[in-house]
């Protein structure tokens, strides 16, 4: 009795059935899938590329939350909280849960970064309305039991330390808190050992109930699919959680800019009785929006983004001092990071860092040479293609795009923009970005003599 009446009452009015709102964002052509949206009352986006010529599909939940989203005494809330929304609902246990996926030679995952989190189940198509259905129902059905709460935190505790045990992975971690300090930013993803420690079942489900609602989330699904059927699927499934109460809200947009302040010409040693010194020199990089993205990922290709790099010639190939050294950005909302790694033997590291730093130098007084950029392009547009070649990569480029951008960009126009970048472009951001003080983080077993020297690299 008390079940049929929480159906009926989870039920929306025809006139809210009416809002919803179902558009083409791209036409599918030469075989590239038709990107759909549809925004449901009560501000969910169902986003679908369709692609006839495969067998699976991939159906992934987009929260727009991220370990950003923390105060300092909830370091850890966002992916203590990924852990938990499998621990099991009021429909599946755990064992429920990770059964239905098996039973089916599915793969599901998930992952919290700084300012998002998804969840993600991977099937043939045919098996996509149990992925929907699990999905759906994790991420609308949690129940937060205290002794889930309990045993998970020693799981993530153990992803802790395990992270603190492989330094080329930590090192990262530095140089967050290197350039953004006590800022959100500059904080671990997975928390500390007293922050997880300290939360309680009670301070996530409040952090679950404030950051999950439909407005917050964006569905995204590509593969051998139909847009109508995968937009029914997942009402039903919300519906039957009874998730939409406001059906007139409207989806919050693109995460805004805060101005967050970073730093420059900053040292952090983390001593530790490894066989490699883990290094990373950087800078502060460009926002996600950043008109000026498209150049410097080509300008970060040509310096560390593969085998012809600047980077990996002058240190690895030429002189044999890194196995690994590469370069990399991460642009948020409102700001970016531009970092160089490397990983040598301690008595080599000022050695790396004086390459490292001669080239970043050299590059923003004088620019790379049109070859060099050339090349990049190339590599740029390729990866940028082969990086799509299944429906796990397709739901993820649609559902971010909408999460963090707002709208899409076909894989034609993505080609077109980077084959648009020109020698200038890229020489003007090098000037921009390269030719700020850098940053240093550097984790290994350095006596004081070299860690005094190592402040001179960033002078």
């Amino acid at each position: 009795m008390t079940s049929r009446s929480s159906k009926v009452t989870a039920r929306p009015s025809s006139e809210a059935r009416a809002v919803a709102r179902t558009q083409t964002l791209i036409k599918g052509a030469g075989g590239i899938g038709t990107v759909r949206k549809t925004t449901l009352p009560g501000g969910l986006r169902v986003v679908t590329e369709t692609l006839p010529s495969v067998r699976s599909a991939t159906f992934g939940i987009w929260a727009h939350v991220g370990s950003r989203d923390e105060t300092p005494a909830l370091n850890g809330a966002t992916h203590y909280l990924e852990h938990l929304l499998f621990k099991g609902t009021e429909r599946r246990s755990a064992l429920d849960i990770s059964a239905a996926l098996d039973a089916v030679g599915g793969e599901m995952n998930a992952f919290t970064a700084k300012e998002y989190t998804c969840y993600y189940a991977r099937v043939l198509d045919t098996d996509l309305p149990l992925a929907i259905d699990v999905v759906c129902d994790m991420l609308t059905g949690s129940l937060i039991l205290e002794e889930d709460v309990d045993v998970e935190r020693g799981a993530i505790l153990e992803e802790i330390a395990m992270t603190e045990d492989d330094p080329g992975d930590c090192v990262h971690d530095l140089f967050a808190h290197t350039m953004f300090g006590d800022n959100a930013l500059g904080r671990p993803v997975l928390g500390t050992v007293d922050t997880v420690n300290a939360l309680s079942a009670d301070r996530i489900r409040r952090f679950y109930k404030k950051h999950y609602d439909p407005t917050h989330l964006v569905v995204a699904c590509a593969g051998n699919i139909d847009h109508n059927k995968v937009v029914r699927q997942v009402r039903a499934a919300f519906e039957k959680a009874g998730a939409f109460k406001n059906t007139a809200a409207q989806p919050i947009g693109p995460r805004e800019g805060r101005r967050t302040i970073r730093t420059s010409g900053k040292v952090e040693l983390l001593a530790r009785k490894t066989e490699q010194a883990h290094v990373v020199l950087g800078m502060p990089g460009l926002a996600r929006t950043d008109d000026r993205r498209w150049a410097m990922g080509v300008l970060n290709t040509a310096l560390g983004g593969g085998m012809s790099s600047r980077l990996f010639q002058e240190v690895r190939e030429k002189r044999g001092l890194a196995y690994s050294v590469y370069s990399y950005t991460s642009g948020f909302a409102d700001c970016g990071l531009f970092g160089v790694y490397a990983g040598c033997r301690p008595s080599q590291v000022h050695d790396v860092l004086k390459i490292c730093r001669d080239e970043l130098d050299h590059v923003a007084a004088n620019g790379l040479t049109d070859d060099e950029i050339a090349r990049a392009v190339g590599q740029l547009r390729g990866s940028t293609v082969l990086g799509l070649e299944d429906t796990g990569a397709l739901m993820n480029r649609i559902g971010k795009s909408e999460l963090c951008w707002g709208e899409q960009m076909s894989v034609d126009d993505m080609l077109d923009r980077i084959a648009a970048v020109t020698p200038d472009e890229v020489r003007s951001v090098a000037r921009d970005i390269l030719g700020q003080r850098p940053s240093l983080s550097v984790i290994g077993p350095l006596k004081d003599k070299q860690a005094a020297r190592l402040h001179d690299a960033v002078a």
